[in-house]
């Protein structure tokens, strides 16, 4: 299982990337392995300002769809539109091309209460 140490999690199996005020936002390597192969992702916040666990989108599985919560407040920038295409790229690349949605953050110190990588182990037992 790949859990890259310079990102930050989340207990809903959310990473984070943080440069400046925007955060890269995608699904673990964890969450995409345990949902099986993802078939769509759909995110319609784009240019909204949301709270953060709030739900920003949901990703469907061939068995299941499962809700993506914000893990900090701010507006949602961007969405990978390449995964409306390839939404596949969240099971082969999850950390890279695979990204979901560009934020700006309203509230940097809100990273604070994000997992690191050893605390994300912790929590999926790796």
């Amino acid at each position: 299982m790949n859990i890259p140490s310079e990102l930050k999690y989340t207990k809903d199996h959310e990473w984070v990337s943080i440069e400046g005020h925007i955060a890269t936002i995608g699904i673990t390597d964890f969450a995409q392995s345990e949902l099986g192969d993802i078939v769509y992702v759909e995110v319609e916040t784009v240019d909204e300002t949301l709270e953060a666990e709030e739900v920003f989108g949901t990703v469907e599985a061939v068995k299941t769809v499962s809700d993506l919560f914000l893990p900090m407040s701010g507006e949602i920038i961007e969405f990978n539109e390449a995964l409306e295409d390839e939404p596949e790229m969240v099971n082969s690349d999850p950390y890279g091309n695979g990204w979901m949605i560009k934020l700006k953050c309203s509230d940097l110190s809100q990273a604070e209460n994000l997992l690191s990588a050893e605390e994300y182990k912790t929590l999926v037992g790796a």
